[in-house]
């Protein structure tokens, strides 16, 4: 009887603790989705007040693991043609995403997402049909939620999560959890990617701005070309700028600027247009864009210059007359990718390229057609002023010549009357030098000869000094003019890979019938068993067949001496 007046006690006792471990649960869930609303929040207003784009999209994607509580995730922003232009991964090391390889670019599992742009959740993802599977390398993944992101209506991409930490499947309240970020993160992205065009807006305007006024200043255009590639490496953040001209022969490309990492490596380089990543940009005609280049399959051709760089893009520089080159920028980040609305102003940029281009041609144009024109002018003043004054002079000198008696005295003036034929011998050489040049366009030795003694300023490291003597622009005939021309680039040459020298003194003299060229250095000077005279050969060659000779010999303050001679006459005597 004891237990049964028991028994109605215990029961309500018992029936008591469910309800208070069931109200407790309840509690414990409640409090769950405060936090998680409140974490929810806090993402929401974390990333709302990012304005960097890139910050911004990684931003979503950090905020999106932990709200599910996933191991890894990514936001694949949809490009033009409807793959994934940008990817941006969390949860992988840099280790891994080298390992893994290209980054994805929108096919199997995640192109059902942009296909089909609708949440997705999964238990297993290789047991979805449009699954592919992972690259080699790849972590394993298995549990998958993703949603789309949209800006106005429209798909800008998608976030995608994997790995649902503790083994677990994502469920419906992740999946509204994530979808609810996904509506901010829309949001956040439009205000970021309008700050951010605003932005470049404004730095494109203040560098298009100096990039003309430097042209109207009468700037060179390789300090031009530079400024351009700069301004363009700093406003998309490009470790490396190259600017590749288009050559005379049309199947290749020179990279005449290059600023930036690993520069050197690029500076001056021939690119053939069939298997680089410039020509690819020229066949295109528009900007184009790649994930990875040191491996793209667009470049075929030369050694790899690329392995420390991932991103790039290139533009071509359009003019009236075609591509006049290609600019071209790139990244070491792997994730730095270069958006669509980062190339697009490159396109109207890089025509200011073209247009320094086009107009240092023109200035050139018209530097050479005021010359012409000077030495029309300076021709017709010799021959109508100068050659008269002076014909007039002799005339007058030899008709005093029947007044004077003394010996000496008439001596004298028959000097004079000889010195004045001599000048004007001499103004109708260059008078004939002047309008010969006006008709053929053909630069003067006088100035082929400045030209190559600057072109080889940079190699050598100072200026050459520099001395002419003599008519060379009038008395030299063509063969032996070029011949000079040749001969001196190459022996400049052989002191640049030999010498060593710190100084070098270079002598052309047109006299006596000769054209004589000196070029003395202070370097190392010829070996004791001729160890360099094969590579003289050629000018010793060139020397006998117009008649000529060529002397090298070791100086005695130290150093080479290099005298080529050859006759006016123009071939042997």
């Amino acid at each position: 009887m004891t237990q049964d007046s028991r028994t109605p006690d215990h029961l309500p006792r018992l029936h008591l603790d469910q309800l208070l471990e069931e109200l407790q649960a309840r509690i414990e869930a409640m409090r769950g989705t405060r936090d998680r609303i409140h974490h929810l929040l806090e993402a929401v207003l974390s990333v709302g007040s990012e304005l960097d784009l890139p910050q911004a999209l990684r931003r979503i994607v950090e905020a999106a693991t932990v709200l599910v509580d996933a191991e890894y995730g990514a936001l694949g922003v949809i490009g033009e043609e409807g793959g994934l232009s940008q990817f941006v991964p969390v949860g992988l090391t840099q280790e891994q995403i080298e390992a893994i390889g290209p980054l994805p670019t929108g096919h199997g599992l995640l192109g059902e997402l942009i296909r089909h742009p609708e949440p997705l959740r999964l238990a297993e993802i290789s047991r979805h049909p449009a699954s592919r599977g992972f690259p080699p390398r790849h972590p394993p993944m298995h549990t998958f939620l993703g949603v789309p992101v949209k800006i106005r209506g429209e798909v800008f991409g998608n976030l995608y999560l994997a790995g649902k930490r503790d083994g677990r499947e994502f469920d419906s309240e992740d999946e509204a959890v994530l979808s609810t970020l996904a509506v901010a993160a829309g949001i956040a992205v439009d205000n970021a990617r309008l700050y951010e065009q605003a932005r470049n807006r404004q730095r494109w305007l203040e560098a298009n701005a100096e990039v003309t006024a430097s042209l109207l200043s009468g700037t060179e255009e390789p300090a031009v070309l530079e400024l351009i590639v700069d301004h363009a490496r700093r406003i998309l953040k490009a470790d490396l700028g190259a600017l590749a001209l288009v050559e005379d022969d049309p199947s290749t490309l020179r990279v005449a600027l290059a600023t930036g990492a690993e520069a050197e490596r690029h500076q001056g380089l021939v690119l053939p247009r069939r298997g680089s990543f410039a020509g690819a940009a020229v066949a295109a005609g528009r900007p184009i864009t790649s994930h990875n280049i040191s491996r793209d399959p667009r470049i075929t051709a030369g050694p790899p210059r690329w392995r420390a760089f991932g991103p790039a893009a290139a533009v071509p520089m359009a003019a009236e007359d075609g591509a006049r080159g290609v600019l071209l920028l790139a990244r070491k980040d792997p994730l730095a990718v270069f958006t669509d609305l980062e190339t697009a102003p490159l396109l109207a940029y890089a025509g200011q390229a073209a247009l320094a281009m086009e107009l240092a041609d023109r200035r050139r144009d018209a530097e050479q057609i005021t010359l012409l024109e000077d030495r029309d002018r300076i021709a017709r003043d010799l021959h109508d002023l100068a050659i008269q004054r002076l014909f007039a002079t002799g005339i007058s000198v030899q008709s005093a010549l029947r007044f004077v008696e003394h010996t000496e005295a008439r001596e004298r003036l028959l000097r004079a009357v000889d010195d004045l034929d001599e000048t004007t011998r001499i103004i109708r050489s260059t008078i004939f030098g002047l309008r010969r040049r006006e008709g053929t366009g053909k630069n003067g030795l006088r100035s082929r000869i400045v030209k190559a003694v600057e072109d080889a300023v940079a190699p050598l490291g100072f200026t050459p000094a520099l001395r002419m003597h003599g008519l060379i622009d009038t008395d030299v005939p063509a063969d032996v003019a070029d011949a000079v021309e040749a001969v001196l680039r190459e022996a400049l040459t052989n002191v640049v890979r030999h010498a060593g020298a710190a100084a070098v003194e270079v002598s052309l003299t047109a006299a006596n019938g000769s054209a004589i060229l000196s070029v003395e250095d202070d370097g190392v000077g010829m070996p004791e068993n001729g160890g360099r005279r094969s590579g003289l050969r050629n000018l010793a060659e060139r020397a006998e067949k117009l008649g000529g000779r060529l002397r090298v010999s070791r100086r005695r303050e130290g150093g080479t001496s290099l005298e080529w001679s050859a006759p006016l006459t123009g071939g042997p005597g």
